[in-house]
């Protein structure tokens, strides 16, 4: 029988055995430790990390941390350190049973990124698995899985099980990411997003590459925009976390590289979800926006690159049909109905040009911005998205138009939406005269980062 203290505590040495250990770190004392500029020690990431997960860490706590990250950034040891800590805070998926090589391209988002669309049936058409694991939008990047929802039928989850059997026959997969790969990052995501945190790059890249190292692939193109329809804008920015996660990818055993292109102004004509799915499937039947095409053959290129395919005729797998024919069998094996109408606006506004000149701007971030009033976005995680709501742009910058001419056009399911979407666009688009300066950003690619 055991003697209680006078505080009814059993004295004897079972109960002492029995307790909770001590912790090996304090997440105040990490807090501080970066406030103050300070490096976090390997098993101090891998702790945070996983208590994070667990609950243990409180997200006020890892709100404080991720500002003193954002405040004095993190070396490459800490970020390498981090992105792994993400990384076992779940599952790893494994394609290893698979008789082809795998790649994956990500994208940091813009206005009209319509090109994982068109990209993966072309990559996948030349025997190549492309495990494409996407997301839904948030704010005024629309996302992969929201576009193809836009398709009769088309279903997003895929079973671990159906997910290599579609790998195996037909090369490509568009699905939803399963939420056992890096947890940790999904909490953290959405942190930052509440804490004006989300312009960092140790956050940024080790977000996206815990998710894109958990999936598995061999091999990775990034897609890294600049500009102003992109998150990081000026291109020196980009440079930084596109060298940052390329050499996060290399770290971890995945053959990576990155482009930086060009978001200054919006990418192709369609931007929403249902007329972006239409402009995807133009480009695989051999037209298409000049810009989409460039930017889906140079990736594409890329991706074959990667796999040992450096001379594959990119143009040659659309005009003969075969990235088509993939398209149709992706779409198809989840249940969508590639010939099915796709969803309609119920109302529309023109706004036309005032005057004779050319076309010298186009802002892509205030397109995205009505796009999104519109409701081809969305505010929160939960809200829905109006699949038929968007912009279609009649002119892009240095196209001369004439007084009348139709310059872009608004849709959307409830009327009442068209003028804060307006709103938007005040300032956003300018014709001058010809010989005019036109202000596009440059080139569609500005380089090229990695082996």
């Amino acid at each position: 029988m055991t003697e209680p203290t006078a505080s009814g505590t059993p004295t004897d040495g079972g109960a002492a055995a029995n307790a909770p250990q001590p912790e090996p770190f304090d997440a105040v004392d990490l807090i501080r430790t970066k406030r103050d500029g300070g490096e976090l020690a390997t098993d101090a990431i891998d702790w945070l990390v996983s208590r994070y997960a667990s609950g243990y860490v409180a997200d006020e706590q890892m709100s404080a941390l991720a500002m003193a990250i954002f405040l004095n950034g993190m070396d490459r040891r800490e970020i390498r350190d981090l992105t792994l800590a993400m990384i076992a805070s779940g599952e790893r998926m494994s394609f290893g049973t698979l008789d082809r090589p795998t790649v994956d391209k990500h994208s940091t988002g813009g206005v009209g990124d319509k090109i994982t669309l068109p990209l993966v049936p072309i990559v996948a058409s030349f025997g190549v698995a492309v495990p494409q694991l996407s997301g839904r939008g948030l704010g005024h990047t629309g996302g992969t899985l929201d576009k193809l929802e836009s398709i009769r039928g088309w279903r997003a989850e895929l079973s671990a099980e159906a997910l290599l059997a579609q790998l195996g026959t037909i090369g490509g997969a568009i699905c939803a990411a399963g939420a056992s790969l890096a947890p940790a990052d999904k909490r953290l995501y959405a942190l930052r997003d509440v804490t004006g945190t989300v312009e960092c790059i140790p956050l940024i890249a080790s977000s996206i590459m815990s998710k894109k190292i958990a999936e598995g692939t061999g091999s990775l193109v990034l897609d890294v925009k600049f500009g102003s329809g992109s998150f990081m804008g000026a291109i020196e920015r980009s440079r930084e976390l596109a060298e940052t996660m390329v050499a996060l990818g290399e770290d971890a055993g995945v053959r990576t590289t990155a482009l930086l292109t060009n978001m200054e102004v919006p990418l192709g004509r369609a931007i929403g979800n249902a007329n972006e799915v239409r402009e995807s499937v133009e480009v695989l039947e051999g037209g298409g926006p000049a810009d989409v095409v460039e930017l889906t053959v140079a990736l594409a290129r890329e991706m074959l690159r990667l796999v040992g395919q450096p001379d594959a005729d990119v143009e040659g797998a659309i005009s003969s049909g075969r990235a088509m024919d993939a398209w149709r069998a992706m779409i198809t094996a989840q249940g969508g109905d590639v010939d099915a109408p796709l969803p309609a606006p119920r109302e529309t506004h023109v706004v036309r040009a005032e005057r004779d000149g050319v076309l010298t701007t186009q802002l892509a971030l205030p397109f995205g911005v009505a796009a999104w009033r519109l409701g081809a976005g969305r505010a929160r995680q939960q809200d829905p998205v109006v699949h038929a709501a968007g912009i279609e742009l009649h002119a892009k910058p240095g196209d001369t138009v004439r007084a009348g001419d139709p310059l872009f056009t608004l849709s959307a399911d409830d009327g009442a939406r068209l003028p804060r979407a307006l709103e938007a666009l005040e300032g956003a688009w300018a014709i001058g005269d010809e010989g005019s300066e036109v202000l596009d950003g440059g080139p569609l690619i500005a380089g090229r980062i990695g082996a």
